[in-house]
């Protein structure tokens, strides 16, 4: 068996290596039920992905397919997938659908669905049974655990020696929509009692939920139950076949209440009880579709959370997005969802004129990003490098070893990316600049009397991590250094001059 997929955190930082090289996803997740059909799969969504310069893809695999009858499992869904990436030279991330998918138990196998007084429901405060098999549902947990434990096994046995699966997202947007706590009997006598003792000590409090957690009682008391479940799902995996495992977050918003979004999921307010209750889980990742992009990746890196974005929208404003969460928070990767949709022929029921341009924007990113890995991993986690996004601003200014850099960004445009990049400072005196919609200026130190003057502007690319000149840009062109809508690069020498 080759050495496996796995999360280290070295110099200050957490790095995803796949063959013992470093990786970062330039990824996508296909819509829910695309891969629940192999020629689906082949005919509608594959041909869609060979141009968007994709090295991973997101698919689902489904509990009530692959258990279909009480131990009885069909891995015949999985093996194909899993040679179908191959065929196309893409790793796989495998989202587990197993006890819950957005806040619902929709993908447990029917034999589950029928038993509800085995696999008790959450249930509201008038008692109304929900479609949500509650995470106190120990019985539940371990027909889950048991389901796993075997697709884990069968991974390690078809793919062990090949790391097509480099990564395992466990259930999908956890947590109970619709109130903010389970108020089944169970669960209402398991809230009046003290916290268990490794909250306790974490949070510095003893009581009982309302005493230690206030007006959050609720939901810290469903994340805790949903992490302890997780982590009995996730270790019966690990124990067989222990790739990096995570899990994924609806997040927190307007109305800001519980229940109005999943309760207990991982969002970055009870992400510390994750972290607790469920050690196996190496991240938490949100799917981000909220505005303030910017905001949630800051959010994600505190607790020493390593920042994965396995769904984001769908739009132009992902092809900025991946160069600032890449150059400025080190994220391990980034992922669209429905990314089969982006270059999908057109259709009545598709805007295939916005998709495609996305598509095409994303294309170029994730082109001129993956040519350039080596230099980026060597200056991840260094204050070399960082990333920049426009966030109804009209630019910002980067402060640099022994100049000023000056960014102004380009107007937002309907349909079209906003700004962002990445700034890597090779030397004092030399960078690179990839990205889109902005301009730039290099400027002295505050206070410094030295002029700044350009030695050298190149327009290029970078092939296989080789930078590759195109134009070199002076007179006219050197009053304005700059990179349009589509996404590019530039490397620039500077000097001072008195």
């Amino acid at each position: 068996m080759k050495q496996l997929p796995f999360i280290r955190k070295e110099k200050g930082i957490h790095t995803l290596y796949v063959d013992g090289e470093p990786y970062i996803v330039l990824g996508g997740e296909v819509h829910n039920s695309s891969s629940s059909s192999l020629e689906y799969m082949k005919e509608k969504v594959w041909p869609n992905l060979r141009g968007l310069n994709l090295n991973t893809v997101l698919v689902p695999v489904f509990w009530e397919l692959i258990e279909p009858v009480e131990d009885s499992f069909d891995f015949k869904l999985v093996d194909g997938i899993i040679e179908q990436a191959r065929e196309e030279n893409v790793r796989l991330i495998l989202l587990w659908f197993g006890l819950w998918k957005n806040g619902a138990s929709t993908y447990v196998p029917g034999w589950v669905k029928k038993d509800y007084k085995k696999y008790f429901r959450a249930r509201y405060p008038d008692n109304e049974a929900s479609d949500t098999i509650s995470p106190l549902c120990d019985a539940a947990v371990k027909a889950d655990a048991k389901a796993f434990r075997r697709l884990m096994r069968h991974l390690r046995e078809i793919d062990g020696d090949r790391n097509t699966v480099i990564m395992i997202q466990v259930e999908n947007e956890i947590g109970f929509l619709g109130s903010e706590r389970d108020f089944s009997d169970f669960a209402n006598a398991e809230f009046e009692k003290p916290v268990p003792p490794e909250v306790a000590v974490s949070f510095g409090k003893s009581g009982n939920w309302s005493k230690v957690f206030g007006r959050d009682a609720a939901e810290y008391f469903m994340a805790y139950h949903y992490a302890k479940a997780v982590e009995k799902i996730a270790k019966a995996g690990t124990e067989e076949y222990p790739l990096p495992m995570y899990v994924n977050a609806w997040l927190e918003q307007f109305p800001e209440r519980p229940g109005s979004y999943p309760s207990g999921g991982p969002i970055a307010k009870v992400m510390k009880m994750w972290k607790i209750a469920a050690p196996t889980i190496y991240l938490c990742a949100p799917d981000i579709y909220l505005p303030s992009f910017a905001d949630i990746c800051e959010e994600y890196t505190t607790n020493d959370n390593p920042l994965f974005i396995p769904e984001a929208r769908r739009d132009a404003t992902s092809a900025a997005n991946v160069f600032y969460a890449i150059g400025k928070h080190n994220a391990l990767g980034f992922s669209p969802f429905g990314i089969e949709d982006l270059f999908a022929p057109p259709s009545a029921d598709s805007d295939s004129t916005s998709n495609n341009e996305t598509g095409l924007y994303l294309a170029q990113s994730y082109k001129l990003l993956g040519s350039m890995m080596n230099i980026i991993h060597k200056y991840r986690g260094t204050d070399k490098m960082t990333g920049f996004l426009q966030n109804n601003n009209n630019g910002c200014i980067i402060p640099l070893s022994e100049y000023d850099l000056k960014l102004t960004y380009l107007q937002p445009e309907e349909g079209k990316p906003i700004s962002g990049g990445i700034v890597i400072e090779v030397s004092e005196n030399e960078f690179i600049l990839a990205g889109m919609g902005f301009t730039a200026e290099f400027l002295p130190k505050r206070g410094e009397k030295a002029k700044v003057g350009y030695i050298r502007i190149e327009e290029g690319t970078f092939e296989n991590n080789n930078w590759i000149r195109r134009r070199v840009l002076n007179g006219d062109e050197a009053m304005r250094i700059s990179v349009g809508r589509y996404p590019g690069a530039i490397r620039v020498e500077m000097y001072k001059y008195e």
